[in-house]
């Protein structure tokens, strides 16, 4: 059985949110509710001050917080794939996973929209789904949380299963170079112009994102956390780079 992994190269990443935009369009997601987020902040003090960001999935943990709090069994991790995942029909909406998950990539969106205006009144929801996008895909798969999702639940990145799991067995790397895997390759790796995005299998020794990980030192997002995420980053001295924690590793 695969454990499906990322590998973000920060040294790659222009922050052009290409992932962001491909991800709602393959998700049909809210404007907003971006699973594949890409976050912006200012690093140092004036006149010394530079702009840097930072590309944030659903880290799919190995170790997931939001699993064990969860008190229905709707937020769950399969074993093939590793996938940390939805079932919208055990989802009660208590949020709880959204507190328990310390990298805030989980959306519920029964609130204000977040984006203005909200065009849930101009597409409205059919059978109880949040809305009815005109560029919806075919996929409707809610025990595994893809789809668009009911009222009353939270969503979240799926590393796009509806794609993935359905790659020939075996391989080490889903890549769009790759004819045998191009359509089941995730839509933020798809579509990444500098190809910064990696996606492979993280118990194959001889996949890209392995060798990456190794050569390039990957580091893995509040680690000491324990949830051991299974997207790694690789970070230099880019614009993109891993948000420091503390004020003297900033200034560093």
């Amino acid at each position: 059985m695969a454990k499906w992994g990322m590998v973000i190269d920060l040294d790659k990443c222009t922050g052009c949110q290409a992932c962001t935009t491909a991800c709602a369009m393959e998700n049909n997601r809210l404007p907003g509710e971006n699973w594949q987020d890409v976050l912006f902040y200012h690093e140092g003090t004036y006149p010394n001050v530079k702009i840097q960001w930072f590309p944030r999935p659903c880290m799919h943990c190995e170790n997931p917080s939001c699993v064990s709090v969860c008190p229905t069994g709707a937020t769950y991790k399969m074993k093939d794939g590793g996938y940390v995942l939805i079932d919208w029909n055990k989802c009660i909406g208590c949020k709880a996973c959204m507190v328990a998950c310390p990298y805030g990539v989980r959306f519920y969106t029964d609130e204000k929209a977040v984006v203005q205006p909200d065009v849930r009144s101009v597409f409205p929801g059919k059978n109880g789904r949040q809305w009815d996008p005109p560029y919806k895909g075919p996929y409707d798969d809610p025990t595994h949380g893809v789809g668009i999702q009911p009222h009353g639940v939270v969503s979240k990145c799926t590393f796009c299963y509806h794609k993935t799991s359905t790659a020939p067995k075996g391989v080490a790397d889903l890549d769009e170079d790759d004819p045998a895997t191009k359509e089941h390759t995730p839509a933020c790796v798809r579509v990444c112009p500098p190809k910064a995005r990696y996606f492979g299998d993280l118990d194959n020794p001889n996949s890209k994102v392995n060798k990456l990980i190794a050569d390039k030192r990957g580091v893995r997002l509040l680690d000491h956390t324990g949830n051991k995420p299974q997207v790694y980053y690789l970070s230099g001295g880019a614009g993109a780079a891993v948000p420091s924690t503390r004020a003297d590793e900033r200034k560093a």
